[in-house]
């Protein structure tokens, strides 16, 4: 497991979500998902017919996954238990704090999954669509989603980001 997730912060953290009840989460989610849709709707012109597709992302340290369906129509994500994954034509695994860099920072997911932080299965063609759709946004997907939730969502997007800064 790469260093960063191994701070006292990033473990609390995690803890912090991990306890958090799937139903509470939910309506927090939809908010997410519509959000950024709105606002970046050019994710789905770059995703082109992967738009439709379903992509779990298992956060391996978190007791359950997400399942995200880009449909411009009727964009949707999902926490959901890991016994319960619908189908779907990619997976992504990682640290929760590994993936949250990855949508905050921009940080090189080939050098993620090179490195085995990132695990990829199913549709490779689907998650690089996905990739490169999020590497063409302006800005922080994380920061926009901070931003619904006021001075809390600034504040734990400000933890999340120490957390996950390189040591001097």
């Amino acid at each position: 497991m790469p260093q960063l997730d191994r701070t006292p912060q990033a473990r609390f953290i995690t803890r912090l979500v991990a306890v958090l009840p799937l139903p509470i989460m939910q309506p927090v989610l939809d908010r997410i998902v519509r959000r950024i849709a709105a606002s970046h709707s050019e994710i789905f012109d770059r995703l082109g017919s992967y738009r439709y597709s379903t992509y779990v992302i298992d956060t391996e340290d978190l007791p359950f996954a997400l399942v995200l369906s880009p449909d411009p129509d009727q964009p949707k994500l999902r926490a959901v238990k890991r016994k319960d994954l619908p189908p779907h034509d990619a997976r992504i695994t990682g640290t929760f704090l590994s993936l949250f860099k990855l949508i905050d920072t921009g940080e090189d997911g080939d050098a993620l999954f090179f490195s085995r932080t990132l695990l990829i299965s199913g549709d490779t063609e689907a998650v690089v669509r996905l990739r490169n759709a999020l590497d063409d946004v302006d800005g922080s997907i994380a920061a926009d989603a901070a931003g619904l939730f006021g001075l809390t969502g600034r504040f734990v997007l400000s933890r999340l980001r120490h957390s996950t800064a390189p040591s001097l």
